[in-house]
């Protein structure tokens, strides 16, 4: 059962350990040199003294006027497309083009029960889908280490990156390994499920297109309860300034300095400590900039930023893998009863 399993898997085996040569190989030329940007900067040298927020906020801005700023955004599609490539091509196909066939009725009269069956084939391929995804980002996490650990120290709010963030958060650490076995585990029961194979792809992608929006913006933030802190709103700290007909104002400042850290949510908020929103005096309607700010500054507002800390990435990472095992788990499960159940 071992052997036919591979037989049926080896072309996608095949194409996979060509595409990761070939990532790896550009990965480790690119990297090689995006870390000895990273020593000639300082960044590591100056970390003795502690005086690095300038030389790694110059070190971000060099790498962002490279083509190493465009690779690293090819990286994070690479990342978030391979779990879902994985449920499509290798999940939703396993057992469906077997159905559609009827070659499972074969393997089933050979002496090889459906719960052998349906293990080798979920056990084997299974495995290969979180191995490809964890060398992945082995690699990707491994090229962009010099960036991250440059955004910990950077004082430039203009060059901010934070690994936190939805976007980049997917895209390196152990999470994938997670999503490539919930894509995996998604295809194999949409395909027993609906029994075809072309909608049984199209499903796993919609399905697993929906949890990576819904996941980021709905459940990660609050994995673990968010920090908060609030600091003086100085008039040149002001990104955001908006008056409405009413005399309403919507005010925002820029975060404060937290390096790494995911901002959860940032609003201006009174000496009393209620959200601020005007109403405006008439300086801020129709007087001059000038007067604007003068009065802005005599009102004593406050920003409050709630937070996610950079020192917390770990932790997000191995809740969010442990929901997504679990979530593949149970869906492993529903997949090995209803084989047994197949007529």
């Amino acid at each position: 059962m071992m052997w036919l399993t591979w037989r049926q898997f080896r072309a996608q085996a095949i194409a996979a350990a060509a595409a990761l040569a070939a990532l790896t190989a550009v990965l480790v030329v690119t990297g090689l040199h995006l870390t000895y940007l990273y020593a000639a900067s300082g960044v590591s040298a100056c970390q003795a003294h502690g005086d690095c927020g300038t030389l790694a906020s110059d070190f971000i801005s060099q790498v962002k006027s490279t083509s190493d700023e465009l690779l690293f955004y090819a990286g994070i599609v690479v990342m978030y497309a391979a779990p879902a490539i994985i449920g499509v091509f290798w999940g939703a196909p396993l057992i469906t083009r077997e159905l559609e066939a009827g070659t499972f009725r074969l393997a089933w009269n050979q002496s090889v029960t459906r719960a052998r069956w349906i293990a080798v084939k979920l056990g084997l391929t299974g495995l290969a889908a979180r191995a490809t995804a964890g060398l992945l980002s082995l690699l990707i996490t491994w090229w962009a280490a010099p960036l991250f650990r440059a955004a910990e120290l950077a004082t430039s709010s203009s060059v901010s990156i934070s690994r936190l963030e939805p976007p980049l958060f997917g895209a390196g650490g152990i999470a994938p390994v997670g999503y490539a076995a919930f894509a995996f585990a998604l295809g194999v029961t949409a395909g027993l499920l609906i029994r075809r194979t072309i909608p049984a792809m199209a499903i796993t992608l919609a399905a697993f297109a929906a949890i990576q929006v819904v996941m980021p913006q709905w459940v990660r933030p609050h994995l673990i309860a968010p920090l908060q802190k609030t600091v003086p709103l100085s008039v040149a700290s002001i990104q955001e300034l908006e008056v409405g007909r009413n005399g309403s104002m919507l005010l925002i400042g820029h975060p404060p300095g937290i390096p790494g850290a995911w901002i959860l949510s940032n609003q201006t908020i009174t000496p009393a400590g209620h959200v601020f929103t005007g109403p405006a005096t008439q300086a801020c309607q129709t007087g001059s900039f000038q007067a604007c700010n003068a009065w802005l500054a005599g009102k004593h507002l406050r920003e409050l930023i709630s937070y996610q800390p950079a020192s917390r990435y770990w932790a997000f990472q191995w809740y969010e893998t442990a929901i997504f095992i679990a979530l593949a788990l149970a869906l492993a499960g529903f997949c090995y009863w209803r084989v047994r159940r197949l007529s």
